[in-house]
């Protein structure tokens, strides 16, 4: 049996999946403690000792906390070693203004202060030539000042370092020799691409990170290793593969966007299982809501990222925070999730988030004095119950009464119409959040399917799909814990990528394939470490491609091996994939080729979802619960509640109505239809 852990904002999720059945064997849902995350992770797997776990497998949002200040998560201090003369480019960075017309714009703090960086007098240039050798007696004096200092992590970020490491390497070297205590990150191991700046702020925040991580994983791997004695701990990684929590250690930054990555996974599983080849995956829970796009049962990615920054309705705002470069699942994110504040702003007027209530206190339903939220919202107009987590939760609706009171008084509007108003707020926030990964990347989203999950998805997954034409919206099952199920249906995964900077005519087929082949050994190396058999591992090849001189790059497939056809096909996928994205090609200008850039995958056995019982099209009758006054934004209707766990294959339920279960209700607007499907989702489609 397998446990996935996804530690979320407000809730904890825990799912325990039998592979050999393909059933889950049970769920916990549980309220996160920020300022401590493992301690409701331990509090479950504590409850769950006596089961025979074999591997527990971990998304967590740690890195990106301490990134923003949480509070318990202070930054350790970081030295910078880099070339004479560039001690400062994480400080000039880019020309990049988030607020273009702002005279009083301050740029993100440098993470490295001016006196924590060290120039050592050596150069390299862009082929890898050694211009000026590297002194060690020089490195060695560097050292030894970090030391006296007592810093314990250390970046090193040399120029044209990606070309050749040979002078990283000696620096490497002579800090594992004077000071063994040190963590060490090279810029020629964590980002070994070109663009000095980008390449300098990913090695630092690397960095930054390598102690945090370091110390919340042995805390963890110590409790689950004491727990569970012979269980493998894994944890899942920004690009949606999983790696040992030795990999993560070495490589923190792999893991900033590690929990929504997991639902984006998770909804590339179920479309193939269901043949849906394109779906857009939204997570809506109790503190952010995401939306990522799966095509031919594959997520898009990104190698573009700011951590630490700030974002517009989901667009991460260039220049606002810090540069990593690594493979990303390709995601937008927004305040608005079941526990965004509803608040009236100075003039009167009525805003939602992105202040969220969190866990504690929570929306004021919870009974632990909170503010109005968008799940107090969901009780008055009659879409959430009276117990949520199965009825493990009590809400009280006359809490959110109270806290709806205070903001009519203000506003001078009915709670009714306060209520209806921040739901179609916080719907049109979360509508652009889904453009921005459709529309925004030259895709239609009238032509995909929207799988919707989290605790809150399914109450506003119709309505979403209903402002940008999208006519079949699918609820997998158990939705509030699905980003857990993500996780134990993804493969171990390792991104290797090395600089190649050549015009795509000019490039010799045999030196790539080399390239190619250089960067699967490693891949090959380190999954035969992590116990995979060669039958259990895979490799793909990809290149970075661009125009020339053009600023950025796309992601193309390569077929192996290299040959003069193959480097003539990738041209050709380059003009297709720039022509969907950028809506232009220049078939006459030159393509180079950046990257040459490898994902070694160590599979493993996939869970099954049972095929749930038959029934016919009308559902029993006790899977109806009761009745509820539920409020829609033109209509007050009496609908029927369904429980889930009573519906049957090919039952179909037509809207106005209520499905409720233990980690999420659905919501069914009028003109709506609900069908069960086989493995028990629900599909609900434009009647």
């Amino acid at each position: 049996m397998r446990v996935g852990i996804d530690i979320g904002g407000t809730f904890t999720d825990v799912i325990i999946f039998d592979t050999e059945t393909g059933r889950i064997i049970t769920t916990y849902k549980t309220l996160s403690t920020p300022k401590n995350p493992e301690k409701a992770v331990i509090s479950i797997l504590s409850k769950i000792r006596q089961m025979k776990i074999n591997m527990v497998i971990h998304a967590t949002t740690i890195a990106t906390n301490a990134l923003l200040g949480q509070i318990g998560l202070e930054l350790p201090r970081v030295a910078l070693i880099t070339t004479k003369g560039f001690r400062d480019i994480i400080e000039i960075g880019r020309q990049k203004r988030p607020t273009l017309y702002d005279l009083f714009f301050d740029k993100p703090k440098p993470l490295v202060p001016r006196n924590l960086r060290f120039e050592v007098n050596e150069r390299i240039n862009y082929r890898g030539e050694i211009l000026k050798p590297l002194n060690p007696n020089e490195v060695r004096e560097i050292v030894q000042k970090i030391k006296q200092q007592k810093i314990i992590s250390i970046a090193v970020s040399l120029l044209h370092s990606y070309a050749n490491p040979k002078h990283e390497q000696i620096i490497g070297k002579i800090i594992r020799e004077m000071y063994p205590k040190a963590m060490i990150s090279l810029s020629s191991e964590v980002c070994p691409e070109h663009r000095e700046y980008e390449r300098t702020s990913t090695t630092v925040i690397n960095a930054i990170l390598m102690p945090i991580i370091s110390n919340y994983l042995s805390k963890l791997s110590k409790t689950i290793k004491d727990i569970f004695r012979t269980a493998t701990f894994l944890i899942m990684q920004s690009s949606g593969g999983l790696s040992s929590a030795e990999e993560v250690c070495k490589l923190p930054i792999s893991i900033i966007e590690s929990g929504p990555s997991a639902g984006v996974i998770a909804t590339a599983w179920l479309s193939k299982l269901l043949g849906i080849n394109k779906a857009i995956s939204f997570d809506m829970g109790g503190t952010t809501a995401k939306a990522g796009t799966v095509i031919n049962f594959s997520p898009l990615f990104t190698t573009e990222y700011e951590v630490g920054g700030k974002a517009h309705f989901g667009r991460i705002i260039k220049g606002s925070g810090y540069p990593v470069r690594f493979s990303f699942i390709d995601l937008s994110e927004v305040s608005a999730g079941g526990g965004t504040i509803i608040w009236i702003d100075e003039g009167g007027a009525l805003r939602v988030g992105p202040i969220g209530a969190g866990a504690d206190p929570g929306p004021a339903c919870y009974g632990k004095k909170g503010p109005a939220t968008i799940t107090d919202a969901n009780v008055l107009l009659g879409r959430l119950g009276e117990y949520l987590l199965g009825g493990e939760m009590k809400i009280y609706p006359e809490l959110s009464q109270q806290e709806f009171k205070k903001l009519a008084n203000e506003i001078g509007m009915d709670i009714i119409d306060i209520a209806l108003g921040a739901i179609k707020i916080v719907n049109t926030i979360m509508a652009r959040c889904l453009r921005l990964v459709t529309i925004e990347r030259g895709l239609d989203p009238r032509e995909f399917s929207l799988v919707a999950f989290g605790g809150a998805g399914p109450m506003h997954a119709c309505f979403l799909a209903k402002e940008l034409g999208i006519r079949r919206v699918i609820i997998p099952p158990v939705p509030g814990l699905f980003s857990a199920l993500g996780l134990l249906v993804t493969d171990v995964k390792h991104v290797f990528v090395k600089s190649v900077r050549n015009l795509l005519d000019d490039i010799d087929p045999n030196e790539l394939e080399n390239i190619f082949l250089t960067l699967e050994n490693k891949g090959f190396h380190i999954l035969k470490k992590e116990g995979f058999s060669s039958d259990k591992i895979i490799m793909k090849r990809f290149v970075d491609v661009r125009y020339w001189l053009q600023g950025y790059e796309l992601i193309i497939p390569v077929v192996s091996p290299i040959t003069e056809v193959e480097l003539r096909n990738i041209a050709q996928r380059f003009h297709e994939k720039h022509k969907s994205t950028y809506g232009f090609i220049m078939e006459d200008e030159p393509i180079e080729i950046v990257n040459a850039r490898v994902e070694a995958y160590g599979l493993l056995p996939k869970p099954k979802l049972v095929k749930i019982k038959q029934g016919k099209r009308e559902p029993k009758q006790d899977a109806i619960v009761g009745n509820r006054k539920v409020i829609f934004e033109d209509c007050e209707e009496e609908v029927k509640i369904f429980k889930r766990e009573k519906l049957l294959a090919y039952n179909e339920i037509e809207g106005p109505a209520i499905i409720e279960e233990y980690s999420a209700t659905i919501v069914i607007p009028q003109n709506w239809i609900a069908k069960v499907d086989e493995y028990g989702s629900i599909i609900l489609e434009v009647m």
